[in-house]
């Protein structure tokens, strides 16, 4: 029997409840799954795969994560997401990449560290009524916060503060987050697998669960998929997930985040999600014996 590792951090040492879900299918498939911190002194190279899931203090931890990294790479792990992936995908600066390459992003500023900026000056010029302030490095929404024109002489200080210490892209704010939802649309080995929408919480702008978020399952219009996938396409490397978050404006899907380190994959919000992803992991155990 294989066994690949599902790796976690210290708040979830035995996986989330939803990646529960996956291990139990997994299991279910023949394959055994190992829960284990990223931070862990663990030989990774014993593993058929190392699954990186739920790593939800990376941001927090860079440098350490980074050596991580080079020490999956020393081992000689078989890691999926790929680490050179993953190493492109923590900064949100990959989103020029693929806004290069021809695909609708949010309209955004990019900021390195260190830069002298006010947020009035940029409005005005976007010519942007509300705009989402965020680190380029950053999960879960932490110190992301929404600005106003009419008060953005009150945040200047705050965004001074994140610049002194981050690299920071301001982001207009999209109103059909609010008016309509972020849609979640996940893919397993680079096929659609499923979809949920995400609704921010009353008063707020973040659809994540801890600032009162909420998700439902549903299904996206076929054009909306067809953009996604050709977003999932466009990424050169093998992926055994990626979820891809974005709004629906008219027929086109404009890009928030395309997830692909440790991403909640909704296992249990489809019938058949778990399956599918056990299916995918088993199909590149196959296909990784075979080369």
């Amino acid at each position: 029997m294989s066994t690949v590792a599902f790796v976690t951090f210290e708040r979830f040492p035995e996986l989330t409840p939803d990646d529960q879900l996956a291990a139990a299918a997994l299991q279910a498939a023949g394959i055994a799954v190992d829960a284990l911190q990223w931070d862990a002194d663990t030989d990774w190279g014993r593993y058929a795969t190392v699954i990186l899931r739920s790593i939800w203090d990376y941001h927090h931890r860079l440098d350490e994560f980074r050596a991580w990294l080079d020490a999956l790479d020393a081992a000689g792990a078989r890691v999926l997401n790929p680490t050179e992936v993953l190493r492109w995908n923590m900064d949100k600066l990959y989103l020029q990449d693929l806004q290069a390459a021809g695909f609708a992003v949010t309209p955004s500023v990019w900021l390195p560290r260190g830069a002298k900026a006010r947020l009035a000056d940029i409005l005005a010029q976007k010519d942007w009524a509300q705009a989402v302030v965020k680190p380029t490095v950053s999960a879960g929404a932490d110190d992301t916060f929404m600005v106003l024109a009419s008060d953005v002489e009150a945040r200047q200080a705050d965004f001074a503060d994140l610049l002194a210490r981050k690299g920071v892209v301001v982001q207009q704010f999209m109103a059909e987050l609010q008016a309509e939802g972020e849609w979640s649309l996940m893919f397993f080995n680079k096929r659609y697998s499923h979809a949920v929408l995400k609704q921010p919480g009353e008063g707020d702008f973040r659809v994540q669960r801890h600032y009162g978020g909420r998700e439902e399952a549903a299904q996206p219009p076929q054009a909306l998929i067809d953009q996604a996938q050709e977003i999932v396409d466009d990424v050169d490397a093998e992926l055994l997930y990626a979820r891809v978050d974005g709004v629906a404006q008219a027929d086109t899907f404009v890009l928030m985040e395309l997830e692909l380190i440790e991403p909640a994959l909704f296992f249990g919000a489809t019938e058949g999600a778990a399956e599918r992803f056990a299916q995918a992991v088993a199909r590149q155990l196959v296909e990784h014996k075979n080369t």
